[in-house]
């Protein structure tokens, strides 16, 4: 049997992080589970106290190909680079400049969402280019 893959993020608001990656990749937040209209609902049934209703959150590719992702509350930050970051595939199939345009577009969308641009690698003989990310919380990641 094939392993699957979940994704999990460190943060300091679930919530907020899963928005943003939702909107960055076109996941969707995973629905409450059975029998509620509400996760608001679900987690009050179960007795979970306001303050720790966004301790967790997740999201899962509608088309049910990519990864799911996880995000849960922890309380230290961010201290280091990432030894492991994803790569946003914004300009598949694209090189040179109109691949950078198109990296450059997305760019300020997320820039506009949240995400703070870091670095840009130009085209090369070895590499498409590309441009290096953080989301929200520091996390880097690459448009690729």
């Amino acid at each position: 049997m094939a392993a699957t893959v979940q994704i999990t993020f460190d943060a300091h608001d679930p919530g907020a992080l899963a928005q943003f990656w939702a909107q960055v990749l076109g996941y969707e937040l995973d629905p409450p589970p059975p029998g509620f209209a509400t996760w608001d609902e679900a987690l009050e049934a179960w007795g979970v106290p306001p303050e720790r209703r966004n301790d967790r959150s997740a999201l899962s590719d509608p088309d049910g190909a990519g990864p799911r992702l996880f995000f849960q509350r922890v309380p230290e930050g961010k201290t280091a680079k990432n030894r492991v970051h994803l790569d946003v595939r914004a300009a598949p199939g694209l090189t040179g400049e109109d691949r950078m345009a198109v990296l450059e577009a997305r760019c300020a969308d997320l820039v506009a969402l949240g995400a703070r641009r870091l670095t840009r690698f130009e085209p090369d003989a070895m590499d498409a280019g590309w441009i290096v990310m953080q989301d929200p919380e520091g996390n880097e990641f690459c448009l690729d």
